[in-house]
């Protein structure tokens, strides 16, 4: 197929009439007898589900892992929800608002795995740890440990903390193959000492999309009295797991990435006994230190963005957490597997399906990563973004459920092209 008639195809397909919520959920109730291993695969469902969403024609867009935007049924619904805020304004704002949010907050705990007062809904991934890491009473000499893996405003404000209280951070490397679960955790676990105050760590790494095993660096740093904070930035609604079973002391996930919330949509969760412990990022007037509400207050904000949370929740229960896990770990392995033993091309994930989901990071010999991003979307019409540091030196490829196998094959003949020259 050439690639005039390929995009003409995307073009075909990005202005499909909607089915509408109740029409989506026809969908998945329809497939509800088939095991999500071969749902994944089932590419006229999956087509189905793509006709949801209007996508820009001018690329096949890889690059999903930044923004999951919204298809076309719940986006008519977040469109509704300013409407309606916009028409009711003050009146709004001053009476139901908060109600709202904590409803909403308690139904995100519901899919999270966590007691509703243990969860609060934020703007994003960095304003919920930031909160975490900057609201610690820390003392000179206190010592922090993360990997160099971690997301980059996170060790910033490492690096802020220690500048101001004299904090020593203990930065790590991730390989990108380990061995085993074990070989990770004795990684952290040797950078322990008696002064070490807490671990920081990512559940799914996003460079790489390396899945680290949290529950058991987590047991590991708590029989050494140490607590963890745990950036799921890319974990939530991305792949199945609940927090109370993670038993971390600190998690944090953006929702307008996998759960495909407007943008502007985070969330925090803080284990019971520690919601005292922190100091909120701004000043509330609640006063009862045990509630972590005194933790949320961030002033005026898009309460519209709060609203669709519940609309997006619908959308990821509609479509089942394992579900989507199936079809994500498909649409990377699909891919994954017919380069990962090529010649000139590096693959910097892990491929068992324990150690990595829908994301992954390729690299070709010879050619720097942002040029071959660049040459990708230029030769190929294909959208990535270049990852160039800690080890992890390729395009991260961060495909949605709506990726058509279609897209995949003409990446593979990218890459195999672009290997070849």
């Amino acid at each position: 197929m050439n690639k005039r008639q390929f995009i003409k195809d995307i073009v075909l397909t990005s202005i499909a009439t909607p089915l509408g919520i109740a029409g989506m959920a026809k969908s998945f109730e329809q497939k509800a007898h088939l095991p999500a291993t071969v749902l994944a695969k089932d590419e006229d469902f999956w087509t189905g589900i793509r006709n949801q969403y209007l996508l820009k024609p001018d690329y096949i867009n890889l690059e999903n892992g930044y923004y999951n935007f919204l298809p076309q049924p719940i986006l008519n619904k977040f469109i509704e929800h300013i409407k309606e805020v916009n028409l009711q304004g003050s009146y709004y704002m001053r009476t139901v608002q908060f109600e709202n949010k904590k409803n909403i907050a308690a139904r995100l705990a519901g899919i999270a795995g966590c007691l509703p007062e243990e969860l609060v809904i934020t703007r994003n991934t960095t304003e919920s740890l930031d909160l975490v890491i900057g609201g610690f009473d820390w003392k000179a000499g206190d010592e922090a440990i993360m990997a160099v893996q971690d997301y980059g405003a996170m060790l910033d404000m490492f690096d802020q903390i220690q500048n101001r209280y004299g904090v020593v951070n203990k930065k790590l490397s991730v390989p990108n193959h380990p061995k085993n679960d074990e070989e990770i955790v004795q990684l952290y676990a040797s950078a322990i000492t008696p002064k070490t105050k807490v671990i920081f760590v990512s559940h799914m790494i996003n460079i790489s999309g390396q899945i680290l095993p949290i529950r058991k660096i987590c047991d590991m740093a708590h029989a050494k009295g140490v607590q963890v904070i745990v950036d799921g930035a890319h974990a939530f609604a991305h792949v199945k797991f609940r927090i109370d079973e993670l038993d971390c002391d600190y998690y944090a996930a953006a929702l307008h990435k996998w759960l495909s919330t407007p943008l502007g949509a985070g969330m925090l969760y803080v284990k019971k006994n520690n919601v005292k412990n922190l100091w909120p990022l701004l000043a509330d007037g609640e006063k009862d230190i045990n509630k972590i509400t005194r933790l949320n207050h961030i002033g005026t904000h898009p309460v519209h963005t709060d609203l669709t949370i519940n609309d997006c929740i619908d959308y990821f229960e509609m479509m089942g957490a394992e579900r989507k896990e199936a079809r994500m770990y498909f649409l990377q392995n699909y891919w994954t597997s017919k380069v990962r033993n090529l010649p000139k091309i590096i693959i910097n994930t892990p491929a068992e399906a324990n150690r990595s989901c829908g994301i992954a990071n390729v690299g070709i010999e010879g050619i720097l990563p942002a040029d071959l991003a660049k040459r990708l979307l230029s030769e190929h019409k294909i959208f990535t973004v270049a990852i160039d540091y800690a080890n992890v030196r390729g395009c991260r490829i961060t495909p949605n459920v709506y990726t058509t196998t279609k897209e995949l094959d003409a990446f593979v003949l990218a890459l195999k092209t672009l290997a070849n020259a």
